[in-house]
């Protein structure tokens, strides 16, 4: 497995986690609002750069 696509998918799961957390804290009105932000928008291009790296890297055998 290629050590890009391998690195992706450890960027998309912590993006996953963070967005459940970021999702958690704002049904249970749980954490001030800034944090909320900042961890959801961290999340998110944690998320988004693991989705591009996947896609966009080529299998070579």
């Amino acid at each position: 497995m290629n050590l890009k696509r391998t690195f992706g998918a450890v960027l998309t799961i912590l993006g996953i986690i963070g967005l459940i957390y970021t999702g958690l804290g704002v049904i249970n009105h749980s954490g001030q609002t800034t944090t909320l932000v900042v961890t959801g928008i961290i999340s998110l291009l944690f998320f988004f750069t693991g989705v591009s790296l996947i896609r966009n890297t080529k299998d070579e055998a």
